[in-house]
């Protein structure tokens, strides 16, 4: 008896809930492999209210252009339009600003929007909000990243999202799945707050395609639905199915910088900070070198054995590799100048 009221009762809290049907999510775009991907997560129980609708629906990969996150009022024809702008090759500030004045329904301020593209092999993004989303509500946007939310338990949502996916290692799948870990919070989608003993969510998916891939047939898609009542958090269950297909151990990435030296704040302001981990003379012969996504070298030297500061402050917004040569070879990391 108890069991059914608390479905009933979930019915209720759904249906007054199905105009806002996407909560959090992720688009982001590696210049370096060509990667692009989205994932993302909401409390809306698809297997009742939307059956028909594949787990991933809101994000539409464009393999080797970008990716896009059409969420809160969901429309396929706002999703289709926006995907044929990309294809145009317009920027992704270009794609919202022709949807919000070319809206389906007229009715711009109800939707939420995340664009990460690669334009000339470059990353750009842009985020929107409308100001009739429901509240919590917001977007922030990086380099190669846009992250945003509806209906959440406050700014921290994103900003843990944020934090996981600049600070993970790896591959765009593993900071991903990173992002979507930061956001596994009891009640972070807070209609999802008295889901059994609260999960973030219902459904989530994460999805990554390849320059080669074929427009749909990303080849890495994972995806969980769960019912509405029972307790399952779906993060959970994503990451079990996730490890099945992708590796983010870290002795198994290339990047193995951090063995050796801390590289600090990443992203980093006016100046970049690399520090060795060990004791070692051989530091003093150590050569760096900070190289666009194309290869072009922007600055380089040679690193001393105490801690070295790095002048950022000429080096424009973006993503570069930082490349360290060392009589152990040549290693490199990612670094976000903000």
């Amino acid at each position: 008896m108890i069991r059914s009221l608390v479905l009933l009762l979930w019915l209720l809290l759904a249906v007054v809930s199905l105009r806002a049907q996407d909560t959090f999510s992720i688009v982001a775009v590696d210049s370096v492999t060509g990667e692009v991907g989205s994932a993302g997560a909401s409390c809306v129980d698809l297997g009742l209210f939307f059956p028909t609708y594949a787990t991933d629906f809101l994000g539409d990969l464009i393999p080797g252009q970008g990716a896009i996150n059409t969420q809160a009022s969901y429309s396929t024809v706002n999703q289709a339009n926006a995907r044929a702008r990309m294809l145009l090759g317009e920027t992704p500030q270009q794609i919202i600003s022709w949807l919000t004045a070319n809206d389906a329904n007229n009715n711009p301020n109800s939707r939420q929007y995340g664009i990460a593209a690669l334009v000339n092999g470059s990353p750009q993004t842009a985020g929107f909000t409308g100001t009739g989303t429901l509240n919590y509500k917001n977007h922030v946007t990086g380099p190669n990243y846009s992250i945003q939310g509806n209906i959440l338990l406050g700014q921290a949502i994103l900003d843990s999202m944020e934090a996981r996916f600049l600070n993970t290692p790896g591959s765009l799948a593993c900071k991903l799945m990173a992002a979507l870990q930061g956001a596994k919070v009891p009640g972070a989608d807070t209609r999802c707050a008295n889901n059994g003993a609260g999960t973030s969510s219902l459904f989530a998916f994460l999805k990554v395609s390849q320059p080669t891939d074929p427009y749909g047939s990303p080849s890495l898609l994972v995806s969980v639905k769960t019912p509405g009542g029972f307790g399952i958090e779906p993060i959970d269950s994503l990451q079990i199915l996730f490890n099945a297909q992708q590796s983010c151990n870290p002795t198994a990435v290339p990047e193995t910088i951090d063995q050796l030296w801390n590289v600090y704040p990443n992203p980093a302001g006016d100046f970049l900070y690399i520090e060795p981990l060990i004791a070692e003379s051989s530091f003093n012969e150590t050569l760096y070198q900070l190289l666009t996504a194309e290869g072009k070298k922007v600055i380089g030297g040679r690193l001393k054995s105490g801690i070295n500061s790095i002048d950022m402050s000429r080096i424009a917004k973006g993503i570069y590799l930082l490349e360290l040569e060392t009589e152990r070879g040549t290693v490199t990391r990612k670094v976000v100048r903000k």
